[in-house]
């Protein structure tokens, strides 16, 4: 039959532990299509989707390819999280068909796999950046660019005093209509989000301040360093330095549900850090714990037996802050 929520499960902040990817994944669907259908179907309007990259949705977004026959394409439109800024190419375009591109990764892992497109979709045009032009206005704006966090990854704050023409077009153009179109759509129905082996989410890195609402990051060096010892790039230099991001609190704040899904030992500490420790934005995913006390809005982990392992046992404290606890493994 598989897992069915109950009204009192509909609020709040809850947890469900599943044995492995693929029930973690199956959990996922039967939470978000059943939602995607009831909006688009049932009430015939539109449903926004957040939507994250990485391997841990990828077994969720499978699932919604294959059952796109139970909602309407066409009343579903996307914005996603994060997106690369200063990916190798001569223009926007190529750089947004760069096999590493966040654009690219949901081409391949859902948008290209649907019968029927998806109303809109919405990446942060971090493709729109050339990194070169960037730095060379970073340098141009002096004390009118700041940077913030606490360690190595920075938020590059444009000041509203700002006026190299560069940041300012990515500053207004680029990350305020970003958060802008998501308000004039109503805010975001259901985000599905990751956490990072730091308790990071998408590029909102540890010890940078959680009241962002769309960053642009200049990335730490260890990243960089990862993104080539994994493979993505071939080299430092190919690797990008800067990205346009979500922030935690504009994740917070524009969306009523959140979807978080994660496996494997790499995320057991951050998930236990993010729900027995305090709200800090040396964890940003621990923003979420703001759910546990609010009303209409929800928060769920979905996480397999390996990530739940930092908080089994701890069930009655989490209780006490808020956070429900529901063991579905068979």
């Amino acid at each position: 039959m598989g897992y069915q929520r109950t009204e009192a499960e509909n609020m709040g902040f809850k947890v469900l532990i599943t044995e492995d990817f693929e029930r973690m994944s199956e959990a996922a669907a039967r939470i978000l299509i059943p939602q995607m259908r009831a909006t688009t179907v049932g009430e015939g309007r539109n449903f926004n989707l957040g939507l994250a990259t990485g391997n841990s949705p990828t077994g969720l977004y499978a699932r919604i390819a294959e059952r796109q026959g139970m909602f309407e394409a066409a009343k579903i439109k996307t914005w996603s999280l994060d997106e690369y800024a200063g990916l190798p190419g001569e223009h926007a375009s190529a750089r947004a068909l760069h096999p590493e591109s966040y654009a690219y990764f949901m081409i391949q892992n859902l948008f290209g796999k649907l019968n029927h497109p998806f109303a809109r979709t919405h990446i942060p045009p971090g493709t729109e950046i050339d990194q070169k032009r960037l730095e060379e206005a970073i340098a141009e704006a002096g004390e009118t660019v700041t940077f913030e966090g606490s360690d190595n990854g920075k938020a590059v704050v444009i000041s509203p005093s700002c006026t190299v023409p560069y940041l300012s077009f990515i500053r207004d153009q680029l990350m305020a209509s970003y958060v802008k179109g998501i308000a004039d759509a109503g805010g975001i129905d259901s985000w599905v989000v990751g956490v990072g082996g730091r308790g990071h989410i998408a590029f909102h890195e540890s010890g940078i301040p959680l009241g962002h609402q769309i960053l642009l990051v200049r990335l730490d060096d260890n990243t960089v360093e990862n993104a080539v010892k994994d493979g993505h790039f071939k080299t430092k230099e190919d690797s990008p330095r800067y990205a346009l991001s979500m922030g935690a609190g504009g994740v917070v704040e524009q969306s009523k549900n959140v979807l978080l899904l994660a496996y494997g030992a790499r995320k057991t500490g951050p998930i236990a850090e993010s729900l027995l420790g305090p709200e800090t934005s040396s964890v940003p995913i621990s923003i979420l714990q703001r759910y546990a006390s609010q009303t209409g809005r929800n928060a769920t982990y979905i996480l397999d037996e390996i990530a739940a392992g930092g908080i089994l046992g701890n069930e009655a404290k989490l209780s006490e802050k808020g956070i429900s606890v529901k063991d579905i493994r068979a």
